[in-house]
């Protein structure tokens, strides 16, 4: 199902929105069933510890993210994190769409990309065009990165 790959690049994109948000998402729908991850190195992410751990992150980001001191998603190492999370979800999803696990790496890593480079132009550029405040801005966009990684995940169903 091809529709498998572009929830990876998809999930990836949210994980390069809000590094935790793709995360969280998919842990909670693993432990809902909706994505299956049994038999495979990624069936802990059903567990209730990986949902509250990731959902603890990703809350605590969407506060960290409203800081002033918090670094732009571009810099090295935010980006590499995005990546990386971007691997690993995009990994779960091809899986429970059938897929093998690299696929859905590759795809998840490039949507991450695209996600941090796209979302951090569009942020910027809506702040400057608006002149509102950064969490104008902000805050609607946890809501598409949350949004984005729960229509995903119901798909996948």
């Amino acid at each position: 199902m091809i529709g498998a790959l572009i929830a990876a690049f998809g999930i990836g994109f949210a994980g390069g929105l809000r590094s935790m948000t793709a995360p969280a998402v998919v842990a909670w729908a693993a432990a809902m069933g909706w994505m299956r991850l049994g038999n495979s190195p990624l069936a802990f992410m059903g567990s209730r510890w990986a949902v509250a751990i990731f959902t603890v992150a990703a809350l605590g980001e969407f506060i960290a993210d409203l800081l002033p001191v918090t670094p732009a998603r571009t810099r090295p190492f935010p980006l590499i994190a995005r990546i990386v999370v971007g691997l690993f979800t995009g990994a779960c999803v091809a899986f429970a769409g059938g897929f093998a696990l690299w696929f859905g790496m590759l795809w998840g890593a490039l949507g991450a990309a695209a996600g941090a480079f796209g979302g951090y132009r569009a942020r910027v550029g809506l702040v400057q065009k608006l002149r509102v405040p950064d969490a104008a801005i902000a805050i609607p966009e946890d809501t598409v990165a949350v949004s984005i990684g729960l229509f995903l995940a119901f798909t996948l169903r």
